[in-house]
This record gives structure tokens, C-alpha cells and sequence, in this order.
């Protein structure tokens, strides 16, 4: 499946297939401590790449666990409000949603409000995501353009484009580099 998967997104037809989301109440999150705030340019005009750098997942209940485990971080360690993700994709071929289409994210400094940012579950400096991560990646970003989320012309980045940072790691990054929508200018 995922190989049709992805050979459906090299030639565009990846709109048919809708990615399987898991809700935040599928993934046990918690309750924000504030309302979300919306973003200041939606739909968004650039897609982020992150990985996580920690191990990947690679079956729901290790996918939901690692999720749990970032927004315990985000909110007890770095006190933000809530996971700082828009959206995180597992190994497993799955998307967790963090906090959700149209919501300003805490996960790139001067762009949380124009950007929707997606972490790939995993460290991506010198190997990929698997097969099943990358079709839900570009599957994900398709369907935010079907459904008006995310900008037809937007701008598909990097973290390490935007911040001082390794983010996505080099394999991932090289990987982006090669889809339609990369851009090398933010």
C-alpha cells in the first residue's frame, strides 16, 4: 500500500486517499492550558519539516506514546501551552494530530503563524523515514491544500532553512529537497 502510495503522490493523484488521523483524543492528549490562537495567514503559507531526533515508532501504541511524551515536554519542560506540532507522523504510516489545521504551532520562532508544522517521528540525519511515514507526509500536505488549509503555491521548508538548527536532519532534508513544492528561499 505504501508503495502505491507513494508512486500515486509522484504523479499527483495522492487526493483520492485521505491520511489516517489520529485524533487527539485517540492519542490521549492532554487539555491545552489556553485556547489555541489561529494563525495569522491561513490558509498557511508554508509547510515545516521537523524530526524529532529521538527513536521512531513503528506501531500505533509506540506512536501514541512517543506523542504523549512530546507534549509532556513541550508543556512541563519548555511551558508551552500545548504540544508544539501541528500534525506528527509516525512509522507506523499514521498521523498524530498535535494541534491541528489552522492553529498557530510553537515549533519554528517568526513562522509559528503562518506555517503548519509537521514532525516526523524519528532522527533523519543520516537514514529516511520509511516508506509508509513519507507517503503519510506527502498525503498529509495534499490533502491541507484539497481542503483549503494549506496554500496551493506554499512553500514546503526545512526547520534548518528558518532557525539555527539540524532540523529535519540531512536525510529528510535531502529527501524535501527533491518534492514539487520545496522551496530553497523561506
Amino acid at each position: 500500500m505504501a508503495n502505491l502510495l507513494l508512486f500515486l503522490c509522484a504523479f499527483g493523484a495522492v487526493a483520492a486517499y485521505a491520511p489516517r488521523i489520529i485524533s487527539r483524543s485517540e492519542w490521549g492528549a492532554r487539555s491545552s492550558w489556553k485556547p489555541p490562537q489561529t494563525l495569522e495567514e491561513n490558509p498557511a503559507p508554508n509547510v515545516i519539516i521537523h524530526h524529532s531526533t529521538g527513536p521512531s515508532c513503528e506501531n500505533e501504541h509506540s506512536c501514541k506514546s512517543r506523542v504523549k511524551s512530546f507534549q509532556n515536554y513541550h508543556m512541563d519542560t519548555n511551558r508551552w501551552n500545548d504540544i508544539g506540532y501541528n500534525f506528527l507522523i509516525g512509522g507506523d504510516g499514521s498521523v498524530y494530530e498535535g494541534r491541528g489545521w489552522g492553529k498557530s504551532g510553537a515549533h519554528t520562532r517568526n513562522y509559528n503563524n503562518k506555517s503548519i508544522g509537521i514532525c516526523v517521528i524519528g532522527n533523519y540525519q543520516s537514514t529516511s523515514p520509511n516508506d509508509s511515514a513519507l507517503a503519510a507526509l506527502k498525503t498529509l500536505i495534499q490533502e491541507g491544500v484539497a481542503k483549503g488549509h494549506i496554500k496551493r503555491d506554499y512553500k514546503l521548508l526545512g526547520h534548518g532553512q528558518v532557525g539555527a538548527t539540524e532540523c529535519p536532519g540531512g536525510a529528510l532534508y535531502n529527501e524535501i529537497k527533491t518534492w514539487k513544492q520545496w522551496s530553497p528561499t523561506p
